[in-house]
């Protein structure tokens, strides 16, 4: 099976892929969307250009999206939600099965303490897949959703947050 793991940002968005066969995980892609523009509507056709792209790609069957968790202020957590509607409208629209879950489950499930930092998130992340050279903390972090939605799926306790879209 093949996960597509997000981790949204209005400015940077953070995407891993992984393949899942058995108990074997293989990192195929990750990486960072840098949004551009100065208007918030410019950024979110960034984000979903982007996301498109790594769908077309790699034709997940189930992605897995960080939920949000806590913000700075209420426009942060505003603006963090747009970009995190933009990532479920792309993977509804891909077919895939949409799972999300809290950064607290997924920082449980990697390093077996919900509030771990980024950076024990990263190094557990390379742990779990090998080496992967540079990598920015969001695509670390999308990784990080993506592996834990495969162990999950392997304990029977993912739940699909969304209906399965329509296939593009």
């Amino acid at each position: 099976m093949i996960v597509l793991g997000i981790d949204p940002g209005s400015h940077v968005t953070g995407w891993g892929v992984i393949e899942s066969s058995g108990s074997k995980l293989r990192h195929l892609a990750s990486g960072t969307i840098v949004a551009q523009g100065e208007s918030l509507a410019a950024r979110l056709v960034c984000i979903a250009a982007g996301l498109e792209a790594v769908v077309a790609r790699f034709s997940p069957q189930a992605v897995a999206v960080e939920n949000i968790f806590h913000a700075k202020n209420s426009r942060s957590a505003l603006q963090l939600g747009h970009a995190r509607g933009v990532a479920l409208l792309v993977a509804a629209r891909s077919g895939s099965t949409i799972h999300e879950y809290n950064p607290t489950q997924i920082k449980q499930s990697l390093t077996g303490r919900g509030r771990a930092d980024k950076m024990q998130v990263q190094k557990m992340v390379q742990m779990v897949l090998g080496p992967l050279g540079t990598l920015a903390l969001d695509a670390s972090d999308a990784l990080a959703a993506a592996i834990c939605h495969t162990e999950m799926a392997r304990s029977g306790a993912a739940i699909a947050s969304a209906e399965r879209g329509p296939a593009a």
